[in-house]
């Protein structure tokens, strides 16, 4: 974890509690997840009891306590999506990527999610990777989208 990145982020918020939630969002878009690192840190300069800094961090899912894929595969099972086949989605990722919801891969290129609603059932079933929506998804077209990211990522090492 780069300590300069979570000292500038805390910069003048000593015993700031009300800051807490811009707090965890600037270091979760500074590195992608909460460290648990972070969240003692957090903890002392706010003069926030760390289980509460816990509590608000894994309580909201804009935050993550875990480092997250290149590629964040986020497969919607909501009720619109879950009748129109998701879980034939997200069984589709599972195998092709060989890791579980909540993973990531060895190489640190992929992880996967599903969550309960996208907002998107009329579009589903839904895929989305990093944000970027990707509507009336089937097993063979997430095939060749996860087929087509891998081939990407090749690309940019070999020319890199």
């Amino acid at each position: 974890m780069n300590l300069s990145k979570l000292e500038s982020i805390l910069k003048g918020r000593n015993s700031q509690p009300h800051q807490l939630i811009e707090v965890l969002h600037d270091v979760q878009e500074s590195y992608g997840y909460i460290p648990e690192g972070a969240m003692r840190e957090i903890s002392k300069t706010l003069g926030v009891p760390l289980i509460e800094v816990y509590r608000v961090a894994s309580f909201y899912t804009a935050f993550t306590l875990k480092p997250s894929g290149k590629y964040v595969i986020t497969i919607c099972n909501g009720t619109a999506c879950h009748v129109r086949g998701a879980q034939l989605l997200l069984d589709q990722a599972v195998s092709q990527l060989g890791i579980k919801p909540g993973e990531v891969t060895d190489d640190g290129m992929f992880s996967i999610e599903h969550v309960n609603c996208l907002g998107a059932c009329a579009l589903g079933p839904i895929a989305s990777e990093n944000e970027s929506y990707h509507h009336r998804m089937t097993p063979a077209k997430l095939r060749k989208f996860l087929n087509s990211l891998s081939r990407k990522e090749r690309e940019e090492v070999k020319y890199a």
